[in-house]
């Protein structure tokens, strides 16, 4: 069984009179800065950004001290990383690891570049990971709700003997052990993430989204309808997922609905589709995707900037602002 731990097994104390360093003031890096200021525990919480960054003026009218990534990292004790994976090796090599002393902390909230040797930390220097199972806005929103996001954590380099103990202390200012967090790895969180990500959560619904949006259109039906059909009903059954496991999505749709999910989603998951599910798993554990995914990057992502324009044009993308117009209680969003 997973080890969990709630608040009754972190101290909050052991953030007392020191400095942490939040880089990054998007989803997460806002929701840490806020609930760890709000929880009293720290001295001090310091956001710390690159000159001209669009989040400056929106963490200081939140009531947070920014100040340049370099001297950030040169006021605190304790480093969180939340600035996106693609950058955090050179932004590691260039503005955090000269000012690592012993006895810090450097934290992140995905192991993806500590695990694939992007970052090699000092010694002297805890290394470990907190991540909130919920996107930034969802681990702010309930936490001032007085509840907390599950979350896990992961020591990577235990130079204090007490790195686990005080990325507990973490976890609980950010509320997370409010509802519970699972001890993990480095490999086992990075490895399960960018799983989960490709073959169910983002790649595996929205090419399932796609392709029947594709055939119902081809097959003579309105755009609208094969939208409402394949797109919009997905967060209902997701809901019904989330809140009650898969038997209470079975228990909660028609007996018609379940008997055609279970035909249909067999067939589906052929063996050819196990077997890309289980390369995608390979690639992911002997570095494959990452080395490739770090190469594009570097190269100018122009492959991946191509496939991003081509997604944004495909006709669901065309039918589906019309329709959110119509429906103002979902709080339509619009691609920047």
């Amino acid at each position: 069984m997973a080890k969990l731990y709630y608040d009754q097994d972190a101290d909050l104390s052991r953030l007392a009179g020191k400095t942490i360093a939040i880089l990054g003031y998007g989803s997460q890096g806002h929701a840490h800065a806020l609930n760890l200021r709000d929880s009293g525990a720290p001295e001090r919480v310091i956001v710390g950004l690159h000159e001209g960054s669009r989040s400056r003026a929106k963490a200081e009218a939140d009531g947070l001290e920014v100040l340049p990534v370099a001297d950030a990292c040169r006021a605190a004790q304790i480093i969180m990383v939340l600035v996106p994976d693609t950058i955090q090796a050179d932004l590691y090599e260039k503005e955090i690891q000269q000012h690592l002393q012993p006895g810090d902390t450097l934290m992140f909230a995905h192991g993806f570049n500590v695990h694939y040797d992007q970052i090699t930390p000092p010694e002297g220097v805890d290394v470990s990971l907190v991540a909130p199972k919920a996107p930034g806005h969802r681990v702010r929103e309930v936490y001032r709700d007085g509840a907390g996001t599950p979350g896990l954590v992961a020591v990577h380099q235990d130079a204090s003997g007490e790195a686990l103990a005080n990325a507990l202390a973490y976890a609980r200012g950010i509320g997370c052990t409010r509802a519970g967090v699972i001890e993990t790895t480095f490999k086992e969180e990075t490895e399960t993430d960018l799983f989960g990500e490709q073959v169910v959560l983002c790649g595996g619904a929205a090419a399932l989204v796609r392709a029947g949006f594709e055939k119902l259109t081809a097959a003579g039906y309105q755009p609208e309808v094969a939208y409402f059909e394949c797109l919009h009903e997905l967060k209902l059954i997701v809901d019904l997922m989330y809140e009650g496991g898969l038997g209470y999505m079975w228990h909660s749709v028609s007996d018609t609905a379940e008997h055609g999910g279970y035909e249909c989603g067999d067939k589906l998951i052929t063996e050819e589709a196990r077997k890309v599910i289980d390369k995608t798993l390979s690639d992911i554990q002997d570095g494959t995707f990452a080395r490739a995914w770090i190469e594009e990057n570097r190269s100018g992502r122009k492959n991946f900037e191509a496939r991003r324009a081509r997604e944004r044009q495909h006709p669901i993308e065309q039918v589906g602002p019309e329709l959110r117009r119509m429906m103002p209680f979902l709080k339509a969003r619009q691609v920047p």
